[in-house]
């Protein structure tokens, strides 16, 4: 049971190493901006906090 404990935690610590990474490429460095570009064009960098808020008022 142990040596699969110790797998299983060298498998989490190398998910966490990669996406560490990952984040690192694609914001840090802007590795891709094209990425970025995409993201803005879709709006998911906007905050739409205010308007999610007012949705919900609005039905009382």
């Amino acid at each position: 049971m142990k040596t699969i404990e110790r797998i299983i935690m060298k498998l989490v610590i190398i998910q966490l190493l990669f996406l560490l990474l990952a984040q690192m490429l694609l914001h840090k460095w802007d590795l891709f901006p094209e990425l970025k570009e995409i993201t803005q064009y879709e709006g998911v960098t906007e905050n739409n906090f205010s308007e999610l808020l007012e949705v919900f008022n609005s039905g009382d």
